[in-house]
């Protein structure tokens, strides 16, 4: 692997990337987190939105033609934000590669421009030149909704209907670190710090005491979710 490749792995940057083709946007995303980055997806501007508005990222991966709101509107929504959300680093990625589509990228703040059918190994190498140019920050948490419960990450807080719920610290930790990738399958026994079948236990019984707190039916969890094979996955609205 090469340096630049080992840097943005070692930080783990966040990515979001915001594809209408179900097939383009998996793939993405299976590619990028081979690489060893954290990838949230959407497949609309407005989950874009909602997943923006709750998570910070290292940068956006936009197509330009989806239904309803398009990537050049999104675009120009995420450089109008107030602080640094506004300065978050955008790469276009789009089957409209014209000239005129590319000026109108770029003159609306995206740091580059890839055209597709794309190569993966390209796409990779203008992140990390994205990444490397900017100097990004890892991701910082903000609020999540999961349904009538909001997770303050921060303070390791969670709430019902603005009533507080009481965590364990370790209930807490865990919850922190799922929402950290958000979206995303986290391996349980990464989760629980350890290879062993007994830490692997560990998380299984706290993720069940979390499931209680959070979830309508914590049989039928739809914020917590297992990954067979894998893990768990927060997913907030």
């Amino acid at each position: 692997m090469s340096a630049p490749s080992a840097v943005v792995e070692a930080q783990r940057r966040h990515l979001l990337v915001v594809d209408d083709d179900d097939r383009i946007r998996e793939l993405v995303k299976e590619f990028l987190t081979r690489k060893g980055f954290r990838v949230s997806t959407a497949a609309d501007a407005g989950g874009a939105r909602r997943l923006m508005a709750a998570l910070r990222f290292d940068l956006l991966v936009l197509d330009v033609m989806m239904p309803g709101e398009d990537g050049f509107s999104l675009a120009r929504w995420v450089r109008g934000r107030p602080g640094d959300a506004g300065s978050t680093p955008v790469l276009i990625l789009t089957a409209r590669g014209q000239p005129d589509d590319r000026i109108e990228g770029l003159r609306l703040g995206a740091d580059d421009y890839l055209a597709k059918p794309f190569d993966p190994e390209e796409l990779v190498l203008r992140i990390e030149a994205i990444l490397r140019r900017v100097d990004s920050t890892p991701a910082e948490i903000r609020h999540l909704r999961l349904g009538r419960c909001v997770f303050d990450a921060t303070r390791g807080e969670l709430s019902a209907d603005g009533a507080p719920i009481r965590l364990t610290e370790s209930e807490a930790h865990l919850l922190k670190t799922l929402a950290s990738a958000a979206h995303a399958a986290v391996d349980r026994f990464e989760l629980a710090g350890v290879n062993t079948d007994a830490g692997g236990r560990a998380i299984d019984i706290q993720v069940t005491r979390l499931r209680r707190k959070i979830e309508i039916d914590p049989a039928n969890p739809r914020y917590l979710r297992t990954v067979r094979g894998r893990g768990y996955m927060l997913t907030p609205d």
